[in-house]
């Protein structure tokens, strides 16, 4: 099978996902369109090469429905003969769709092929899609299915994070953020979003917080404590009968936020790039889906990450820089405290609770972040991996070139 690299990742700026945000009156389909126009312009791309645009999405109704990869491969003015597909993994719907651009390279399939992501969150509201795991009682029932928020209070109950644990992960984060930002880190990835008349309306990501303190992030309400009250606390401790009481400590503070963005990642055979004279700048080792527990639901990293790097022979101790999307504090802490992970070297240039979670594309920004930060820190291997709705997880490990 041959190799598989990447040649280059581009992201939009991040803004906040309701109607006074910065990006909400830009579609989901002009993100996604901007993000494949500079993906071509950057890399002076014949897109007639590129054989698939393979975009995430996790609410693919309305304006984001029918294909969106097609649709903004169309309107990027793209070669007639790039393919588009929408994939949905839930919250890794971005890191599924790099893996599956990186499988069709590997294959043979595809010379090029592009992995990606867009979600619109305040034009196209998470749940707007339904499903039948939370609303059909003959899924619901025996998956002991809960909101996602109690999973993550769960997590922390279970293995022992108090709130002021995930309030000092949310600070963290939104000084690590406000760090990179402030020294340029993302400037050679990150695209100005424009309107219609051509005009910057965002440049950077639109949530960060950098005067977030513990006092400011303690004067907030659990978020999910009227629904465990209710009736999912009984539900998940059926599940986990050696939980006594479920300890809700997430809040909007120390939880992922609601945005807008897009992201894309070039990615192609060493072949195809030298034909077209471009430069890989990373290889892919390697990448992993799993299903986990659906209750608890958010700890599949851990053991997608296992398996990942059981497979490429690898342990923790290998990889340099950690990408771990931050759903909730808890995830994280949870996962670093399973894999032993030094928090120096995890989300070091902060993560969703900091700059947000535009659920599809997420996994595709944050491996151009991990990219990036393996050239700037002049490190080798970086893992990328999300926690999933359902219980599942994914991760892809990419090692510098």
């Amino acid at each position: 099978m041959a190799d598989a690299y990447i040649y280059d990742a581009v992201r939009t700026p991040r803004g906040k996902g309701k109607k006074d945000g910065s990006l909400h009156e830009i579609t989901g389909l002009s993100l996604a369109t901007q993000v494949l126009e500079a993906l071509r312009d950057r890399n002076d791309l014949d897109t007639s090469k590129v054989d698939d645009v393979i975009l995430g999405c996790v609410t693919p109704v309305g304006e984001l429905g029918a294909d969106i990869a097609r649709t903004a491969v169309l309107s990027a003015g793209w070669s007639q003969y790039t393919a588009g597909v929408q994939v949905n993994r839930f919250c890794a719907s971005g890191l599924e769709a790099v893996n599956m651009a990186t499988a069709k390279v590997k294959s043979g399939e595809a010379d090029f092929a592009v992995g990606g992501g867009v979600e619109a969150m305040s034009r196209v509201p998470m749940g707007s899609d339904m499903g039948a795991w939370p609303t059909d009682p003959s899924s619901a029932f025996p998956t002991y299915f809960v909101p996602q928020g109690v999973s993550a209070d769960m997590i922390a109950t279970k293995y022992g994070f108090s709130r002021d644990d995930v309030d000092a992960y949310s600070v963290e984060s939104h000084k690590r953020a406000a760090q990179a930002w402030a020294e340029g880190r993302f400037k050679n990835s990150v695209l100005a979003v424009k309107d219609q008349l051509g005009l910057t309306i965002l440049d950077r990501d639109e949530t960060i917080r950098p005067n977030t303190d513990m006092q400011t992030l303690g004067g907030l309400n659990p978020s999910f404590a009227m629904m465990g009250e209710m009736a999912f606390d009984s539900v998940i401790n059926q599940r986990y009968p050696e939980v006594e009481r479920v300890n809700h400590v997430h809040t909007p503070g120390n939880s992922s936020g609601i945005v807008d963005g897009s992201a894309g990642v070039l990615i192609g055979s060493l072949e195809a790039g030298q034909a077209l004279g471009l430069k890989p700048r990373a290889k892919i080792l390697g990448g992993a889906s799993i299903g986990s527990e659906p209750s608890i639901m958010l700890t599949g990293p851990e053991y997608v990450t296992r398996k990942l790097l059981g497979k490429l022979g690898m342990t923790p101790d290998d990889i340099d820089v950690w990408e771990l999307n931050e759903a909730f504090a808890a995830v994280v802490l949870r996962y670093m405290q399973a894999l032993n992970i030094d928090h120096a070297k995890m989300n070091v240039n902060g993560g969703g609770i900091s700059m947000g979670h535009p659920l599809g594309a997420t996994g595709a920004m944050i491996t151009g972040i991990a990219l990036d930060e393996l050239e700037r820190s002049n490190k080798s291997t970086a893992l990328i991996t999300l926690c999933i709705g359902g219980g599942m997880g994914t991760a892809t490990v990419i090692e510098r070139v």
